[in-house]
């Protein structure tokens, strides 16, 4: 027994080894063993798992880097028949992105310890703690949140999140890491758009801000890129310059896309654009609205703390969510609202999705190619998945065909985000968000197209009667809508009404006096000054 121990303890000594100076390797070689906590010996049963574990993530990552060659092949991935297994393998490499986590990043071994992780049993991924900004993010510094507790010498580049919703957080992405972000964004963009050729014109935030820069990174390969930022004068002074003979796709912010389109002095229906969006909602409304000017618009789902493309709008999701929009009954059976989320198909391979009881997104992501690990990280969205079988049969049972939906069909796996969890404004017990007024906003094109943006508030008078305050920006056009101020109060307050149920029940408890619509032109109050680079902000 005692040899034994002192064997094992020499393997674990090698392993942590070979991993400090392969950080960021994917996936390990079959020869080392991740020392796993949830054992205390090196029982042959045990072995026999890890070397199991490490020879299917080996061979899944050779085929993996195959059939990544060309879009044509990675297609079939989107196949019934491999979505379970794709499913089992994405939770095999969470597990695997644990055991490395657990065994040599400074980090998250004492965040372990600090929630009292006590492994008994088998082991689960529900069972694991939670990761958020607030215990993992602001309490470890840079250096103990990556593996080996330092920064990679090389190859990595540090991304800033935008900080709309606070102080701005700083995250490492590996060479490795950026590598698998660039392939995952490149087959999307064959698969998608299937030529190359296009004039790719980036408009998101560039500098430390993560999507700009590796939207720009990525995409370089496929197209005519030029990164210009969320400027609107150097997109339409680019458009004249390379004139209609081209093919556009251009990359921005939901705000900024809309403003462009409102301001720009050019006949955009020359033009043969696409439009790429991210980084917060987009309703249907806006969608038709960019319609006009645009063959596609397609939105795409990530974050600063996790990575850009976790997830993309398909024909599919597209066409269940304009269906919604006529169906709030069944739009609130299915998703637990009367509106329809952001729908995204994703990967169940490289990520685990799971909803906690207050229904937020937990992702996990299986790569070990970061610099640092992301299990059961909270990023505070609000949503849920469900496979294709799962929402196809709930939808049959109302006799709709989800793959009538699309001519195109994915059955990758269905991911819908309302937005954060924690950007509502609390009034008589409803929440009242964002996506709502933006909802009220797209279904009347009078206000649709004056209105710019909006801030939510709640507020006291003094006599202690709570208030909810609506800020709306007019929009800055050549040719401004007018806008109908003595019935903009009725179009708002029924509007909330039919769009979020729980307004609706308790609207009978108070006047609707109390819900005050604050008109302002364009950059005044509290719209003055923003920061264009960075995203909307809703709540005030």
């Amino acid at each position: 027994m005692a040899r034994s121990a002192h064997t094992g303890s020499r393997r674990v000594a090698r392993v942590q080894d070979w991993l400090l100076r392969h950080p960021s390797a994917e996936p390990t070689p079959p020869a080392c063993r991740y020392p796993d906590p949830d054992y205390v010996s090196d029982a042959p049963m045990n072995i026999l798992y890890r070397l199991y574990l490490e020879t299917v993530l080996w061979t899944l990552w050779f085929f993996r880097r195959l059939i990544s060659v060309d879009g044509r092949l990675y297609v079939f991935l989107n196949a019934p028949v491999f979505q379970p297994y794709l499913a089992s393998v994405g939770r095999m490499r969470a597990r695997a992105a644990f055991l490395k986590a657990s065994a040599i990043c400074p980090a998250y071994s004492e965040f372990l310890k600090a929630e009292a992780y006590r492994p008994s049993g088998k082991w689960r991924l529900a069972d694991v703690p939670v990761m958020t900004k607030e215990n993992y993010v602001k309490r470890y510094s840079i250096e103990q949140r990556c593996y080996g507790g330092a920064i990679p010498r090389s190859g990595v580049v540090i991304d800033e999140s935008s900080g709309s919703t606070g102080q701005p957080n700083n995250w490492i992405r590996s060479a490795a890491e950026r590598s698998d972000v660039k392939r995952i964004l490149q087959l999307n963009y064959q698969l998608v758009f299937r030529d190359s050729g296009k004039i790719l014109l980036n408009c998101f935030a560039l500098g430390p801000w993560a999507t700009g820069m590796n939207v720009s990174m990525s995409l370089v390969d496929v197209g005519i890129l030029k990164s210009i930022g969320p400027d609107k004068s150097k997109l339409v002074n680019t458009l004249k310059l390379l004139g209609p003979g081209y093919q556009y796709l251009i990359f921005g912010y939901p705000p900024f896309i809309r403003s462009f389109v409102d301001e720009c002095d050019l006949d955009l229906s020359a033009y043969h654009i696409d439009f790429i969006v991210g980084g917060e909602g987009l309703s249907e409304g806006l969608r038709s609205y960019l319609l006009q000017k645009a063959r596609t618009v397609i939105s795409s789902y990530g974050a600063s703390d996790l990575e850009i493309n976790i997830g993309v709008e398909t024909p599919t999701t597209i066409g269940l969510r304009r269906l919604l929009l006529d169906r709030p009954a069944l739009c609130r059976e299915l998703f637990g609202r009367d509106t329809p989320p952001m729908i995204f198909q994703y990967n169940a391979l490289d990520y685990v999705i799971e909803t906690n009881p207050d229904g937020e997104l937990l992702v996990t992501i299986g790569r070990q190619s970061g610099a640092a690990p992301k299990i059961r990280y909270n990023i505070r969205d609000s949503g849920g998945t469900y496979t294709f079988g799962t929402l196809a049969a709930r939808l049959a049972a109302h006799e709709v065909e989800l793959a009538s939906l699309a001519p195109r069909t994915s059955h990758f796996p269905f991911l819908f985000v309302y937005g954060r969890n924690d950007s509502s404004v609390p009034f008589y017990g409803a929440k009242v968000f964002p996506s709502d007024i933006e909802q009220i906003l797209s279904a009347t094109p009078a206000l649709q197209s004056a209105i710019s943006t909006f801030q939510l508030a709640t507020a006291e008078d003094e006599h202690l009667t709570s208030l909810l305050d609506i800020h709306l920006e007019r929009a800055l056009g050549l040719n401004p809508t007018p806008i109908d101020e003595t019935g903009l109060h009725a179009d708002i307050f029924d509007g909330l009404k039919r769009v979020n149920q729980d307004f609706r029940e308790v609207s009978r408890l108070f006047d609707p006096a109390q819900v005050r619509i604050h008109l302002h032109d364009h950059d005044t109050g509290p719209f003055q000054g923003r920061d264009i680079r960075i995203k909307n902000k809703y709540i005030a």
